[in-house]
């Protein structure tokens, strides 16, 4: 093939690129402002890296903070105060990245909810459904890595607390253990091991899979809501060159710049006040950030009893802290299939669903969230048990019975709703 030919085909497939139409519903911004959001953790990950020390031992801290001063501490806590306090705009930067890393998680939640309820994780799209779910996976092990990497009092807490959901594995956990912390708890190279987990290996995973989930976008019909010219085989929206690009630039920047402010004007994490890490100590009241309190929530409400399978004991900590978030993203990954199978339906959709049209999927869709809901409130069951002057074990009921009740509650008004919701809309 000669030059002009191999010239031309180039040519083509550009301008097929620019061509490129895309829908114009906000609702299809979610998932990019999960990506920018990640480019953002990226960039400010790459800062606070040179000066973060991962290494063992105990150092006495001499800084800036003055209440902390003449106190053995590791030096990932103490270099964690040295960005904090010494390094020009090393807070901004620890700020920056720890809220970008919420919106991150928080983005892809909502994203994967949208494209739940619309059904675009139908035929051809059940394997970037996979990959999406993957990637919150990967968003919640790395944001739990990087709580834990300052190494004080409350992220050493939630290390604890893993080593224990490690542990209770039946059969292996205490191998398990061992291999995911570097040793018995608190190993000297544990901060070690997490820091390149958290640096290298999640991130490289879902930057793969985040390449792998875009080329997938890009390269399929997008999915579009129905109405108007819309319909199966064309898309209605924007073209790439040039109103989306610019569209999708002007959101880059807006992430960036919210993110920035959240980091210079909202506090968060202020490892500072809790102190280093205490084997013998626990920091009072201890939670997690939000995309992690579902599981301090289950834990905490699960009944604290153990049995036996064939033989072998399982401790509770594994039902709360293991086996049920397996579970929830077992059932997350296998729900295409799950509904092609009970439907029948195999055919390929690029128009989504109205949520009230599939009142099924979108009542048991609102019974999961009332659920993940409960979890996350009650992983603060104890401070709200102080602030309403009553036990603790009253509390915990209180939530016990809710799971039970709610959830179904919330689904059978959800299932109402939508058939509402059809008749008014019927002609």
């Amino acid at each position: 093939m000669s030059g002009t030919d191999l010239r031309t085909r180039a040519e083509r497939k550009v301008a097929g690129v620019l061509r490129k139409v895309f829908p114009d519903h906000w609702s299809f911004l979610l998932g990019e402002i999960a990506l920018y959001s990640f480019l953002v953790l990226v960039g400010t990950g790459l800062f606070l890296t040179l000066h973060f020390d991962r290494g063992p031992g105990e150092v006495v801290y001499d800084g800036a903070y003055e209440q902390l001063r003449g106190i053995e501490m590791s030096p990932a806590y103490a270099s964690t105060l040295e960005l904090s306090f010494e390094v020009r705009g090393g807070l901004l930067a620890r700020q920056v990245h720890h809220w970008a890393a919420l919106v991150f998680t928080a983005a892809i939640a909502v994203h994967a909810a949208r494209i739940f309820f619309t059904g675009a994780f139908r035929r051809p799209r059940r394997l970037n459904w996979c990959v999406g779910v993957s990637l919150l996976m990967l968003a919640l092990a790395n944001g739990f890595m990087g709580l834990s990497l300052p190494d004080d009092l409350l992220s050493g807490t939630g290390v604890r607390i893993a080593y224990t959901f490690a542990q209770s594995v039946p059969v292996i956990g205490p191998d398990l253990a061992y291999l995911v912390f570097a040793g018995e708890f608190p190993a000297e190279e544990m901060i070690s091991q997490l820091y390149w987990a958290h640096v290298l290996v999640i991130p490289v995973a879902i930057a793969g899979l985040l390449g792998f989930h875009l080329f997938q976008v890009f390269s399929r019909t997008h999915t579009q809501f129905p109405g108007g010219e819309r319909r199966e085989g064309n898309v209605v929206g924007d073209r790439m060159w040039p109103a989306y690009l610019v569209k999708t630039t002007a959101l880059l920047l807006v992430v960036a710049g919210v993110l920035t402010l959240l980091g210079a004007l909202v506090q968060v994490n202020p490892v500072w006040l809790y102190g280093p890490f205490d084997p013998a100590a626990a920091t009072v009241p201890a939670q997690p950030d939000w995309y992690l309190q579902w599981v301090e929530g289950a834990l905490r409400i699960f009944p604290p009893v153990g049995f036996e399978v064939f033989g072998r004991e399982v401790p509770s900590p594994f039902v709360a802290g293991v086996a049920f978030p397996l579970a929830w993203f077992a059932l997350l990954l296998a729900w295409p299939f799950l509904e092609e199978r009970v439907t029948g339906d195999r055919d390929h959709h690029h128009l989504l669903d109205r949520p009230r049209d599939r009142p099924v999927r979108t009542a048991i869709g609102a019974a999961g969230i009332s659920l993940l809901g409960l979890l996350v409130a009650a992983a603060s069951h104890d401070t709200q048990a102080m602030l309403l002057d009553t036990g603790v074990g009253s509390v915990t009921w209180g939530y016990r019975v809710a799971l039970l009740t709610l959830p179904a509650v919330v689904a059978a008004v959800t299932w109402q709703v939508c058939h509402a919701l059809q008749r008014r809309s019927a002609p």
